[in-house]
């Protein structure tokens, strides 16, 4: 129910009234992403002018699907300079839709559908150079002229398929154009002298395929009217299938034309030679055929007999042979292609050409075999001395040392392109001539270079072959290309002294540092992008400071071709973003300072612990815990071998401990005293006391740890004969903490502990570690050995009471 309410608010209550097959389709967006000052908003699929900043510069509207331009669409961009609507669907432009853009420089309307031209668009253009109007269905420029505004006009392109009509009105006050292109394919009427008001034009092109077809008076008047000795003609998409279409070119001849083009013509070989004838003595000078089809099989000889002996300029390129394989070769037209200095055959199926003597010589593209090279280039006889460029690219040729033979003699020539050709193999020498300087290898399947390569080379393109290094002087070198190959380092930068642009793109290079680009002497100029980078602790610092211009060397690709592939988490991440933290960077460093500062710690805490005595406190748990084992396993031992008799827990009335240094005193008075020894004639007295004495009751050859801890367990209480030599004895602390261990686990009574003190002792005079004995000073009361004899006796009575058994039954 939410989602149908929600559908009926957003629904336009107008469009539900208009029927379905009547509503218009939603208007796309109007709005476009602008890059400073210019509006790049082809292919957006745009319906409508979109709203772009008044500071816009150049719009690009081509492609997109406009109907119409308003007039309030283009009012606020004054600074307008450019302004492309190119293949959209315009039918409608607001007469005042350009009145506001007195800056524009360049409108570009071309490939629309407007059926009619308004001059009301044009009249306040006054800065208009660039207007192109072609191939829309309009059949008229007009019944007012167009133009007659636009005083700054230099390049005009207008017509299409439906222009009928040209009358001399229509380009009244254009006569500084400089470029003029006009589709009349369908031209049936016009004005003799219409296009001749307009001169001189440096280049026109003419679309005019039914005028020649039907109509060779027409098209002679309008060829009359624009040829000229300074004008560069272009005609396009023609059918000169018959003598007779080619007539009209006899007036361009008579008007001494030097430059003419065919773009996207049919051809004979016939109407070839009635081209030749028609302009037999004509002083043209340059000839191009691009993008054409000839029909026939080569039949040129009627056409021997004609002068063109100012040719000097040939340019054929991407010809159709429709029968390639009845089609002779072209070595019957030596007579024309003798006098030309520059020759292109580009794309046109060419196997063979007769021995030329060129400047220029491009054969590109074509079917050239070692064998038919060889016939080409005069079989090295040096006739092509004159030849300074040669272009034999994109052919089937094999071998390296037949095309240095063929050349060596071209004393004169400087550039050589043989790339695109089935090269595998690169000889140890090869002979060239001293002139070469620019060597064009690329696309080849080189895997190795050697000294074949002329060491006279200022420009060498090795890109895109399977090089793996590259080790060959070259002391001339100026440019070097080697990207697409599988380089895993730069090469030694002293074989190349005066390399100053060095290309490596798309190899297999993970870094570069400063000392490679430093060991080029005078290198400016570097192209390094789309490798697979390593971006090391060392790499990134280093690739930042040579993309900041800290480095004498630019990077001419842009920093936004490089980017990571190496480690796996910066994978794909541009290099001029990547920060490597120090932790990642210096782990040497960092394990040596956390090494250092465990290190210290340890010291520190060592000393504290010392300083507290803890290692001889934990020095006495592990003896008491080991004594307590060992315990244990005795009597597991003895459960083990029958012994089930239940023996008393407690032998003696007091283990006696005390430092060996009071030994006179224990023996002396203690013992006569507690233990006395029955005699003859001894009375009645207080019942003898079983003490327990290290000397005397510990087991020999049984660990003395053992020995101390049975001692105060088979006690009933421990008497410390506490002294200056007592806290000085090793043994006495163990003795003591034992006792206290023993509490810890309930198996005494809290006066366990009885304390005879033989001399002052004070509370400082016991170290820190004798807590438990600090603690019992402080808090239990002791006995002390009285210096007075007389007061002995009381002593003796109070410490037989305190060791008393009866004590335990109280």
């Amino acid at each position: 129910i939410l989602k149908l309410l929600i559908l009926y608010f957003s629904v336009d209550k107008k469009a539900l009234s208009v029927p379905w097959e009547r509503r218009s389709p939603a208007p796309l967006p109007r709005s476009c992403r602008c890059l400073a000052l210019d509006c790049p908003c082809s292919h957006s699929g745009l319906s409508s002018v979109p709203s772009v900043p008044a500071q816009t510069r150049t719009l690009d509207l081509d492609y997109n699907q406009i109907t119409e331009i308003q007039r309030q669409d283009l009012g606020s961009l004054w600074e307008l300079r450019v302004l492309t609507i190119h293949a959209n669907r315009l039918t409608r432009i607001d007469p005042r839709a350009f009145s506001g853009l007195w800056n524009l420089k360049e409108l570009d309307l071309s490939q629309n559908l407007l059926s009619a031209l308004d001059h009301h668009w044009f009249n306040r253009l006054g800065a208009l150079e660039i207007l192109k109007l072609h191939r829309n269905p309009y059949k008229c420029l007009g019944s007012r002229p167009l133009f007659q505004s636009l005083v700054r006009l230099r390049v005009l392109s207008f017509g299409g398929d439906s222009l009928e009509d040209v009358r001399v009105s229509d380009l009244r006050g254009v006569g500084r154009l400089e470029r003029l292109r006009v589709d009349a394919n369908g031209l049936k009427r016009y004005d003799s002298g219409a296009l001749a008001q307009i001169w001189p034009l440096d280049h026109v092109t003419l679309s005019l395929r039914s005028p020649f077809a039907l109509n060779q008076t027409l098209a002679s008047a309008l060829l009359h009217d624009v040829s000229d000795p300074q004008t560069h003609l272009t005609l396009e998409n023609l059918n000169l299938s018959s003598n007779r279409s080619v007539l009209p070119l006899r007036e361009a001849a008579q008007r001494r034309v030097r430059h003419i083009s065919f773009h996207n013509v049919f051809v004979t070989d016939a109407t070839t030679v009635k081209l030749l004838e028609v302009t037999d003595g004509a002083p043209i000078t340059s000839i191009s055929l691009s993008n054409s089809t000839l029909s026939g099989v080569g039949s040129w000889e009627k056409a021997r007999w004609t002068d063109h002996m100012s040719l000097d300029e040939v340019f054929v390129k991407d010809i159709v042979l429709l029968n390639n394989f009845e089609f002779t070769a072209f070595l019957s037209l030596s007579f024309l292609l003798q006098f030309p200095r520059k020759i292109s055959l580009i794309n046109t199926k060419v196997f063979v050409t007769p021995c030329l003597n060129l400047e220029f010589f491009d054969l590109s593209e074509n079917l050239l075999t070692d064998m038919t090279l060889t016939e080409t280039l005069c079989a090295g006889a040096g006739v092509l001395k004159g030849l300074r460029v040669l272009n034999i690219s994109a052919n089937a040729i094999k071998s390296l040392s037949l095309i240095s033979r063929m050349v060596t003699r071209l004393t004169k020539l400087t550039h050589l392109d043989i790339s695109r050709n089935s090269l595998t193999f690169m000889p140890q020498s090869c002979p060239w001539p001293q002139s070469l300087r620019f060597l064009n290898m690329s696309r080849t399947k080189f895997t190795s270079a050697t000294s074949c390569l002329p060491p006279t080379l200022q420009v060498l393109d090795l890109s895109y072959n399977d090089l793996e290094r590259l080790l060959v002087v070259l002391p001339a070198l100026r440019e070097l290309h080697l990207s697409g190959n599988k380089l895993l380092t730069l090469p030694p930068g002293w074989l190349f002294p005066n390399l100053q642009t060095l290309t490596v793109q798309m190899n297999t290079l993970n870094v570069f540092t400063h000392s490679d680009l430093v060991s080029f002497p005078r290198l400016q100029n570097f192209q390094a992008g789309l490798n697979k980078f390593s971006c090391s602790c060392d790499f990134v610092p280093f690739f930042q400071s040579l993309s900041d211009g800290e480095i004498n060397i630019t990077l001419t690709d842009g920093i936004h071709n490089y980017f990571c592939d190496s480690p796996l988490h910066l994978q794909g991440a541009p290099l001029s973003l990547v920060r490597r933290s120090f932790s990642e960077c210096r782990h040497v460093l960092l394990v040596s300072i956390c090494c250092g500062l465990v290190l210290v710690f340890l010291t520190c805490l060592g000393v504290v612990l010392w300083k507290v005595h803890a290692f001889w406190y934990l020095e006495m748990i592990f003896v008491w815990l080991r004594a307590k084992q060992k315990r244990r396993k005795r009597e597991r031992k003895r459960r083990e071998d029958g012994d089930t008799e239940d023996r008393p827990l407690v032998t003696f009335d007091a283990f006696v401990s005390y430092s060996e240094r009071d030994s006179a005193w224990v023996d002396n008075y203690l013992l006569p005293e507690l233990e006395p020894e029955p005699g003859p004639d001894s009375g009645p007295g207080p019942e003898p006391l079983r003490l327990c004495l290290h000397r005397r009751d510990f087991l020999p050859g049984r660990w003395i740890m053992d020995n101390i801890v049975i001692a105060i367990e088979s006690s009933r209480r421990t008497l410390f004969v506490l002294s200056h030599n007592f806290v000085r004895s090793d043994w006495c602390k163990y003795e003591l903490d034992f006792t206290h261990f023993q509490c810890l686990e309930g198996n005494c009574r809290e006066d366990a502990a009885i304390l005879v003190l033989l001399e002052p002792l004070h509370h400082d005079d016991v170290p820190k570690r004798f807590c438990r004995l600090r603690r019992l000073l402080t808090s239990t009361t002791y006995l002390q050995w009285p210096q007075d004899p007389d007061l002995r006796g009381q002593f003796w009575t109070s410490l037989r009471q305190a060791l008393s058994p009866d004590q335990d039954q109280d």
